[in-house]
């Protein structure tokens, strides 16, 4: 496992890695899953909360570097854990001024079984809260990991919304008794270990069929994720944030578009800030966050 991740971290830094147009000062390096990633409903890769993030940032002259190249869609905090320990990774983060770690959900939802056609959801409630004590492990760790790679650097726990409007409303009390004890944790993991919390769920309360729009995916619409990062945002300057007018033109890519361009651009590096439209992963896209 750590050979792989070593492995994508080193391709990842060419194509994510990279320093922008504004002379600010701030280093944004964003850790964690598709969430980060910018995972779209339907499976492609596009404008994520973390470009939103950065995007602002750049446009208030802040921003001096920005990278994702450690969020993997999939990953769990397990996976994070391993990735932000490695030699690459912390050579990255030695320098960041922020970072963002987005983990936890899909060590719960990998034990989830929705069924889209009828609205039900079903999952065991011991493994739940075993995956959810080691969540509480592994959020802890992460955070301790980054804090002494990245010394310099305020450290912001996202948090999740509601997975899943979609279902039944009678099926819902359970499994967001279940994310409320996640976001419980990551709370409480965040400030026990010096970082910030940034709570999501509320942003998505009102609009969460259209925010989260495949009933058989748990991921957001572009909209979803400037909801994301401006939660972000009230805690690094209450006063700023991403406008509807702001948010680029949708650009997904498949899997494979992202292979073909990854191969296209073998010799030249993209920038997320520069276009928004070149974004390359060598993950496999996995069925949870």
């Amino acid at each position: 496992m750590k050979r792989w991740i070593v492995t994508c971290i080193v391709l990842f830094l060419s194509f994510v890695s990279l320093p922008v147009e504004a002379k600010g000062s701030e280093v944004y390096i964003a850790i964690g899953d598709s969430l980060a990633a910018g995972q779209t409903p339907y499976r492609q890769i596009d404008t994520g909360y973390t470009d939103l993030i950065a995007q602002e940032l750049q446009r208030l002259g802040k921003l001096g570097f920005y990278s994702k190249a450690l969020a993997f869609p999939g990953y769990t905090t397990g996976e994070v854990l391993h990735t932000v320990q490695t030699k690459e990774a912390q050579g990255l983060l030695k320098s960041a001024t922020v970072v963002t770690i987005s983990a936890g959900a899909n060590d719960l939802l990998q034990l989830v079984q929705v069924n889209p056609a009828n609205g039900s959801i079903a999952y065991q409630q011991i493994p739940t809260d075993l995956a959810l004590n080691n969540v509480r492990k592994n959020i802890t760790s992460i955070i301790q990991e980054v804090k002494l790679a990245a010394p310099k650097a305020k450290i912001y726990v996202m948090g999740y919304y509601f997975a899943y409007p979609h279902i039944q409303d009678t099926q819902k009390q359970g499994i967001s008794k279940e994310l409320t004890t996640l976001h419980t944790i990551l709370k409480t993991e965040a400030l026990a270990n010096g970082a910030m919390y940034v709570s999501v769920e509320e942003s998505f309360v009102e609009n969460a069929k259209e925010l989260i729009p495949n009933q058989a995916d748990v991921h957001p619409t572009m909209e979803g994720y400037r909801l994301m990062a401006n939660a972000f945002l009230k805690q690094y300057h209450s006063w700023v944030q991403v406008y509807p007018l702001e948010l680029p033109a949708p650009n997904p890519l498949s899997f494979e578009e992202i292979i073909k361009r990854q191969s296209d651009n073998s010799t030249q590096p993209v920038s997320r800030i520069e276009g928004f439209d070149q974004y390359l992963s060598l993950t496999e896209f996995k069925a949870f966050i």
